[in-house]
């Protein structure tokens, strides 16, 4: 019997901190996401709800973004009481405790980016206009500006995404040179290319638009 297929991906690098809680849904089996976007996410929640559930913080706010492909980072430094998309923004950061940051992706890359002293935490979506627009240094200058956050001091993880062969562009290599130029020492890249296991994952590219989102997730306990 073949065993079922996990759809939590754990953050090793981030989950050994203690003050975070971190996960990235991969690609839900049995459910047809050949339609566009919003179809997709709404046959797809019950799935990250539930997932939410396993991780214990389906209670906590989910605080999800637009997503304009732009690098606009919203800060959120009061409590939120229910779910909420921010229109207009592709990222957050915040030092508030018990709120779910979600961003969707299927090739983009997912930026985590933690500091485990204020401790503060941002999440990104960076694909190929946001990388060149550098939004995660723009977080981490928002992190720096708001919470006190030392670029040494964060840790960062770059989520699955799409990669070459099958993407013209390594914008995950530019993420990483991005903010290493930025002072950040603690990089991690999951490495894994999307569009290489459709098994476990959405992609945008090898799947011509119509299919489901990953969801990133990302939350101080």
């Amino acid at each position: 019997m073949t065993a079922p297929r996990q759809i939590i991906e754990h953050v090793p690098p981030l989950d050994s901190i203690g003050s975070c809680r971190a996960a990235f849904i991969r690609r839900i089996p049995g459910i047809d996401v050949t339609t566009e976007k919003a179809k997709a996410l709404a046959l797809l929640e019950q799935a990250h709800a539930d997932a939410r559930a396993k991780l214990g913080i389906l209670d906590w706010p989910l605080v999800t973004a637009e997503q304009v492909h732009g690098d606009r980072i919203a800060v959120i430094d009061n409590a939120i009481q229910h779910d909420e998309c921010l229109s207009g923004y592709d990222g957050f950061v915040t030092n508030q405790r018990q709120i779910a940051l979600g961003i969707y992706v299927a090739d983009c890359c997912a930026v985590y980016i933690v500091d485990p002293n204020t401790p503060a935490i941002g999440l990104v979506h960076s694909g190929k206009k946001g990388s060149a627009l550098a939004i995660a240094t723009k977080a981490i200058e928002k992190m720096a500006q708001h919470f006190g956050s030392r670029p040494g001091d964060l840790i960062l993880y770059l989520s699955p995404c799409i990669r070459p062969p099958h993407y013209e562009l390594d914008f995950a290599a530019q993420i990483r040179d991005q903010c290493r130029s930025a002072g950040l020492r603690h990089i991690h890249d999951s490495g894994i290319c999307t569009a290489c296991d459709l098994e476990s994952y959405y992609s945008y590219r090898a799947e011509k638009g119509k299919t489901g989102r990953m969801l990133a997730l990302l939350g101080l306990v």
